[in-house]
């Protein structure tokens, strides 16, 4: 055998060894990723069952003529004071706290719920959202190769899967709400200058013709029709995802809060 084929076999050796711990770095990450999402999942289901759906007020996190804080948070915000609510949609991996740094709108694209760096990051409320004080709710998730995050969102790229999951469940601190979605719309996000309908403008839409015109531009992009609209008065969330299907692509969940 040549030292040139002996090399070129060495060399190949090693790449397949790299690669392999490459791929076993990313799946111990992944699983840890998991145990982490599933011990917080298992914070607040501890604290429903205890709880029996009863609030009861804590003096360390209410104040006199304040809203009462349901019982499922008070052990998580009391770790994390940033967390704003919790997502969850049936037969997804989305059950998930979501976050609103004051500081830095967007710290939680790149750290776990005990403030350390990480990667896949958590559920966000855009800048321009305040959980009690706005109309739009946009709520940024990564969309992981791992499934991980807001990738389950294109699961409702398929109108059979939303007829199946019409709603989702979305507690703030205070009110467990239940949202029915409106539109699944494929977008992108567009250069400041291109003069098109950008749903992630939600600081754009204050009075009742923008909103009205906001719902109006996301009927239209609708991948399928849901039966549902909204009208100024309704509260909306936007769950908004990456889409890799076209460059800088994006997917968003539009509902509305059941009255």
């Amino acid at each position: 055998m040549s030292k040139i084929k002996k090399f070129l076999i060495a060399v190949s050796f090693l790449l397949l060894v790299f690669s392999l711990a490459t791929v076993a770095r990313t799946l111990l990450r992944d699983y840890a990723e998991q145990q982490k999402m599933e011990d917080i999942a298992k914070v607040r289901e501890e604290e429903l069952d205890k709880g029996g759906g009863e609030v009861i007020p804590s003096a360390l996190i209410t104040k006199e003529h304040e809203p009462v804080m349901l019982p499922e948070f008070r052990e998580l915000y009391e770790r994390n004071p940033d967390i704003v609510g919790w997502l969850k949609i049936d037969d997804t991996r989305i059950n998930y706290p979501i976050m609103q740094n004051p500081q830095d709108a967007e710290y939680y694209l790149n750290h776990d719920f005990d403030k350390n760096e990480n990667k896949s990051g958590l559920p966000f409320l855009d800048a321009h959202s305040r959980i009690n004080g706005s109309d739009i709710l946009l709520i940024h998730g990564h969309h992981m190769k791992s499934g991980w995050m807001f990738a389950d969102l294109l699961k409702y790229k398929k109108e059979s899967f939303y007829k199946e999951h019409a709603t989702f469940q979305f507690s703030t601190l205070y009110e467990k709400e239940e949202y029915e979605i409106v539109a699944v719309i494929e977008s992108e996000v567009y250069r400041k200058s291109d003069d098109v309908f950008k749903y992630y403008q939600i600081e754009k839409v204050s009075t009742p013709a923008e909103f009205d015109a906001y719902v109006q531009n996301i009927k239209k992009l609708a991948l399928y029709d849901t039966g549902v609209s909204a009208r100024y008065g309704d509260k909306l969330i936007v769950l908004s995802t990456c889409e890799y299907s076209t460059e800088n692509g994006r997917l968003a969940v539009v509902a509305r809060k059941r009255k």
